[in-house]
């Protein structure tokens, strides 16, 4: 079993505390407590609070991007593609529930040129998705519909995946969270 670090425990904690509180509640003084830090400490692993949100909010973001673009670039059908779609956010979210909460929750908090650059390449993601979805209309293996419609009730049903996860009295079996969640997904949008 891999032994985690310091850092790594500081990071876990801060986040399912943000995650808990929300962003603006937490404070420095918070984290630090719920560390047993002397505040002071605290910066020894971020600068502020509104960078170590910047970080996460971008870091989470590129790593769905990368994975869109391979799942795009692939030779797959716009099923497959969407169904690796659905597949690599509950394995993602899986892995980074906390992350994934930062992501739906907190983005708003980011300020100024942060914040209109995150707005923009998530709009990117959103467009590269709906892409596969009017793409699966047009050869007929997805339903006729709204596609912006159909896009939105995709990524809506993946996006509060994380609560589960982050809920002990809940037990979450990975398989058939994910089998669960594309069988839903497809009962709405595919062409059968």
């Amino acid at each position: 079993m891999k032994r985690i670090t310091k850092k790594e425990l500081f990071f876990e904690k801060t986040l399912k505390l943000i995650s808990e509180k929300g962003f603006k509640a937490t404070t420095m003084r918070d984290i630090a407590h719920e560390l047993n830090f002397e505040v002071a400490n605290v910066y020894n692993y971020i600068d502020s609070k509104e960078a170590l949100l910047e970080d996460y909010l971008f870091s989470t973001l590129e790593e769905f991007v990368v994975y869109l673009d391979n799942i795009m670039n692939s030779s797959y059908s716009p099923v497959e593609k969407l169904k690796f779609v659905i597949s690599k956010h509950v394995q993602y979210t899986l892995n980074k529930p906390y992350e994934v909460s930062l992501f739906v929750y907190e983005w708003r908090n980011l300020k100024g040129e942060k914040l209109e650059e995150f707005k923009l390449k998530r709009s990117g993601y959103i467009s590269t998705v709906s892409n596969i979805i009017d793409e699966g209309i047009s050869e007929g293996s997805l339903r006729k519909m709204d596609s912006e419609f159909a896009t939105f009730m995709v990524i809506s049903s993946m996006r509060w995946l994380f609560s589960m996860i982050t809920n002990d009295d809940i037990k979450v079996n990975p398989i058939e969270i994910e089998k669960q969640l594309t069988d839903f997904i497809f009962k709405g949008i595919e062409n059968k």
